[in-house]
């Protein structure tokens, strides 16, 4: 049979989070639907009988893998791509969402590794999705990578970099733990619980017009103090 629009969307959304759980595709890719999950079920088991796709039994609901994917059915870094996919799904009652990549690489291996990159409200941001714990030592090692990348340049060659003034992304550290951070970086470091808690934390900003607005070309303007 062949694929659908809505199937290669859901190809490529495998792909590009490596894993799903049945719940969040439903939620992504039949939410018009009278029952998502229903519908999802019946389209990811065709999927999954004509070889599109993978997909483990050791979670409920189940997760699915893209079919270029190389991972462990029981890999301890599925709970960490799922919360990736829990962020993408917060930040996209949102819109204006033009960019979401899922552990981009840049650079030689030591300099920074973000879980995301993404533009949002034409606003970039490298995301730490933060599920364990860290150190201060180990935070504090994670946000100098951020600064030898910052001092790299490597980002200014970015296709997606404003010609006239290039721009490094804020940096936004999803996490329940609430970490002591030096002030000193040349970028923003903003902490948060969830990406819904980051955007009621800048509402009364945008309000007062003071430290969240909105700019003339409908960009954020951060201010964290």
């Amino acid at each position: 049979m062949p694929l659908t629009k809505r199937d290669k969307a859901i190809i490529e959304d495998l792909n590009r989070f490596r894993v799903m759980d049945r719940d969040s595709i439903a939620h992504i890719h039949f939410k018009t639907l009278k029952n998502p999950n229903y519908a999802a079920n019946n389209v990811l088991l065709r999927l999954l009988r004509e070889g599109h796709l993978q997909r483990s039994t050791a979670f409920v609901p189940y997760v699915y893998f893209g079919p270029d994917v190389n991972m462990k059915k029981n890999s301890a870094k599925i709970g960490h791509f799922l919360a990736i996919v829990e962020v993408y799904k917060d930040i996209l009652k949102y819109g204006n969402l033009h960019t979401f990549l899922v552990e981009p690489k840049y650079g030689e291996k030591g300099m920074a590794e973000p879980d995301i990159f993404c533009i949002f409200r034409r606003t970039p941001f490298f995301i730490e999705v933060q599920k364990t714990i860290y150190s201060e030592k180990q935070m504090n090692d994670k946000l100098n990578r951020y600064r030898d990348l910052y001092n790299s340049g490597i980002i200014t060659r970015e296709e997606w970099q404003p010609p006239e003034k290039p721009v490094f992304p804020h940096i936004l550290i999803i996490s329940e733990q609430r970490y002591a951070i030096d002030r000193s970086y040349p970028f923003k470091v903003i902490q948060a619980q969830s990406f819904t808690k980051f955007m009621d934390m800048m509402k009364p900003k945008e309000e007062k017009k003071t430290q969240h607005q909105k700019s003339g070309n409908g960009a954020i303007k951060i201010k964290v103090q």
